[in-house]
């Protein structure tokens, strides 16, 4: 399975996504969407996972649960908006995770792009994709794709959407 993974569009998608998520099976965003037209234009465009994240409205919020946790390729996933970074997650996600046990940690919320394991649980990954929008503090605008397969997270891919423009 080939997965696209965005955050924080903040009612904003870049046309570029459509070009980099052409072949993906699924695409992933990790919340703050901003706006039921851009899930709709993903929704129309492939097989598509979301959680709601914190700017998100009743509409988001009614469509997409706070948490989406499954397993793909042999992954374990866990999905939210905030969460935090090895070692330092917030409580609940602390707590989560010790229930869970993800294999992947998926979150958004920072606007910081962060791809690193987990050093207390062995083969554990967190990937927080920055975000796609043009609202917030990061300079540039990012996106990720990578595989699950055989139970593993491979060919994962940093794609730079362009400096965030100025508002």
């Amino acid at each position: 399975m080939k997965i696209g993974l965005l955050s924080d569009t903040h009612s904003f998608l870049d046309e570029n996504i459509f070009k980099y998520f052409s072949e993906v099976d699924e695409i992933w965003h990790a919340g703050d969407i901003g706006n039921i037209e851009v899930a709709n234009r993903l929704e129309a465009f492939k097989p598509f996972r979301a959680v709601y994240g914190n700017i998100d409205g009743e509409p988001l919020r009614t469509r997409y649960p706070k948490d989406q946790i499954f397993v793909m390729g042999g992954v374990s996933v866990w999905m939210t908006h905030i969460g935090g970074y090895p070692p330092r997650y917030n409580s609940r996600t602390k707590n989560n995770i010790m229930k869970w046990n993800p294999k992947l940690f998926v979150c958004g919320h920072s606007h910081i792009l962060k791809i690193m394991p987990d050093p207390k649980r062995r083969g554990s990954i967190c990937i927080n994709p920055g975000a796609a929008g043009k609202y917030g503090l990061h300079h540039e605008k990012t996106v990720v794709r990578f595989e699950l397969k055989a139970a593993r997270i491979q060919n994962l891919e940093v794609i730079k959407l362009g400096k965030r423009a100025k508002i």
